[in-house]
């Protein structure tokens, strides 16, 4: 038998099975970009972003577990990829907030907020063991040195500080080409070690059920908000969308229930917790 090289096999867009399919590294956008998240200081701010969190299953999800967590934590949170500064509401008066994000948040995704200090580079401009909480939420997917980024966690924790975060796991590709990663409990728990933090604890936010009406959902999203560039055919789309606009809202209600429950093997994405060693 004559051997062949590996090389031999390419182009392999020549058979069936790669026929018409792209290669997904070329990819650099995605079809339908996710909604961004708006500063939420107003009343009527505050109420839309609540109905934005009913119907977005990711955000409520995660906002189900912070607002659980948040108001009693006390002294200097910092929130590193703040982005809009959802979460910025649920934090005591009584604490001292800090917002910061890299310096490409709006090249990459749109994000460019007041009181936000931005930087370049994977040195954050806070001083060591000066933060009692870093609050981290939906960011970590974006970092390609996830192991620098949670050392840098650690040094700006105060010894015995706590690092909250939360990542994606069903998750769509978004915000293509900087989302990087999905993380198993295995893996964060294996990270987190390292970097120097104990008292690990990752929660799965939602399971099987929710992750199905989060994926139906976002199928009728396509419908209920194309991003096309005929205004005709966004609103033949609109118009088709009506049609499953009840059975959209109902799967919302499913899907928010099920958040109620213990949480499985697949599931939205983690909520963790993690404190930094005294020795980090």
């Amino acid at each position: 038998m004559k051997e062949t090289s590996g090389a031999a096999l390419f182009p392999e867009r020549e058979l069936a099975a790669f026929k018409g399919r792209r290669n997904m590294v070329e990819v650099s956008s995605e079809s339908w970009r996710p909604q961004l998240f708006r500063q939420t200081n107003t009343p009527l701010s505050l109420l839309l972003a609540a109905v934005r969190r009913f119907f977005d299953i990711q955000a409520g999800s995660a906002w189900r577990d912070l607002r659980s967590v948040l108001p009693a934590l006390r002294g200097t949170v910092l929130d590193v990829g703040c982005g809009a500064q959802p979460f910025r509401s649920l934090i005591s008066p009584d604490a001292i907030y800090l917002g910061i994000d890299t310096d490409a948040a709006k090249a990459h995704f749109g994000y460019e907020m007041p009181n936000t200090t931005y930087f370049s580079g994977d040195i954050w401009p806070v001083a060591a063991a000066s933060a009692n909480v870093v609050l981290c939420t939906e960011t970590l997917e974006h970092v390609l040195e996830t192991r620098r980024f949670l050392a840098e966690a650690a040094r700006c924790l105060a010894p015995d500080g706590t690092l909250l975060l939360t990542v994606p796991f069903a998750a769509r590709w978004h915000f293509i080409p900087y989302d990087y990663w999905r993380f198993t409990p295995s893996s964060l728990n294996h990270l987190l070690t390292a970097a120097g933090f104990h008292g690990i604890r990752v929660y799965a936010r939602g399971n099987a059920c929710t992750v199905a009406c989060y994926k139906l959902m976002t199928l009728l999203l396509l419908l209920l908000m194309p991003q096309t560039a005929s205004k005709i055919s966004r609103l033949l789309l609109r118009l088709a969308g009506l049609v499953f606009l009840p059975l959209f809202v109902l799967l919302a209600v499913v899907a928010n229930l099920s958040l109620h429950g213990r949480g499985g093997d697949d599931c939205l994405g983690y909520t963790v917790l993690a404190v930094r060693s005294s020795q980090a």
